[in-house]
């Protein structure tokens, strides 16, 4: 099996008042974490979803130098999250030998990285289904993909990945994990504060 992750950076952090994933993250941003949080499990190939065009995360991807060619443009994300997961689906720089995708959001920082090799561990002993991680009992992110939901993502009329989910007739299996960091996105700056608070603490032990 080998998993390429696609990284959601395209929204516009209306809710936040300022990019998040630009917002100051341990020695960088919350983007510098994440690519190498990724690179640290190192899959086959990580790409960044973000909006078409000049943009604050588009100039942080030049601050990192991430590679132009492993940025998948969605021309639309005002549309929301779910024209990202199908601008990721439909990108054609995928490499041709893989065989599932790690859709990740792009505003999780807390998240474990163990958790990411627990998840990814996990689906390599379901390879048939549609994989993402459990905490409580509720699913969270990010999702692992195989090759037939890819494809069914691409021209797929939901309305958003959960929907999908529930009415693609994928056979979906969850991994529980007591992972708190699965329960905390950055969508308002009181969530910024709680993430950091909760860093310091994991830092302090």
């Amino acid at each position: 099996m080998r998993f390429g992750v696609a990284i959601l950076a395209a929204g516009a952090s209306t809710r936040m008042g300022r990019p998040k994933l630009l917002l100051p993250w341990g020695t960088g941003s919350v983007l510098a974490h994440l690519l190498e949080q990724w690179r640290q499990i190192a899959p086959a190939q990580i790409a960044v979803v973000c909006a078409k065009g000049p943009s604050p995360v588009a100039i942080e991807l030049d601050r990192l130098k991430w590679p132009e060619d492993q940025r998948i443009l969605n021309p639309a994300p005002e549309h929301g999250m779910f024209s990202s997961i199908q601008c990721a689906a439909a990108w054609g720089g995928w490499k041709p030998n893989l065989t599932h995708w790690a859709i990740a959001l792009g505003d999780q920082p807390l998240v474990q990285l163990q958790t990411l090799r627990d998840l990814l561990a996990f689906a390599s002993s379901h390879p048939g289904q549609v994989c993402q991680p459990s905490r409580q009992g509720r699913g969270r992110h990010p999702v692992v993909l195989p090759a037939t939901a890819l494809a069914q993502l691409r021209s797929s009329s939901a309305e958003n990945l959960k929907q999908f989910l529930l009415t693609n007739g994928q056979s979906m299996a969850r991994c529980e994990v007591d992972d708190p960091g699965l329960d905390l996105d950055l969508d308002v700056p009181a969530d910024y504060e709680r993430a950091l608070a909760e860093q310091q603490l994991r830092d302090d032990r």
